[in-house]
């Protein structure tokens, strides 16, 4: 996918695999809502969660959002991304608060602040800045495959 294309794609799907590594060494795979900023995302998760331990541990994760049923159709971006984690409560709610309008459908602002704000205390923002991308689309490959 062209940079444009990519960007257009991670606006119009809503669900990204979040992958970071266990103590174990192990790849502990989890969805997770998210707001692109051009190439970089940003999402939340609970402080306590396996992945924001994982990343307090090793802030590297691989985001995978992926569209498409047969294989013709198929199209995603892998991005293996170094990861900030925000802990300031008021920073942790922003961040939810533009989750919360990119996900709800009709909520009302007040109840959407009251709720983010509800939950800030017990969350950590996640910002994913990729260093590298691989994306696909076979769309593109026509019946070339």
């Amino acid at each position: 996918m062209s940079d444009d294309e990519l960007a257009r794609f991670l606006v119009e799907e809503s669900t990204v695999t979040c992958a970071t590594l266990g103590a174990n060494g192990r790849p502990h795979l989890m969805p997770l809502w998210y707001v692109p900023e051009r190439h970089d995302m940003i999402a939340w998760t609970f402080a306590k969660s396996q992945k924001a331990r994982n990343l307090e541990r090793d802030p590297h994760a691989t985001l995978q959002v992926e569209a498409g049923e047969e294989y013709g159709e198929l199209r995603g971006a892998m991005l293996e991304c170094d990861v900030e984690l925000e802990r300031d409560v008021e920073a942790v709610a922003r961040l939810g608060l533009e989750l919360m309008h990119r996900y709800s459908d009709g909520a009302s602002p007040a109840d959407l602040e009251a709720g983010v704000r509800a939950q800030a205390p017990k969350r950590v923002g996640m910002r994913f800045t990729p260093t590298r991308i691989v994306s696909w689309d076979h769309r593109k490959l026509g019946d070339s495959y």
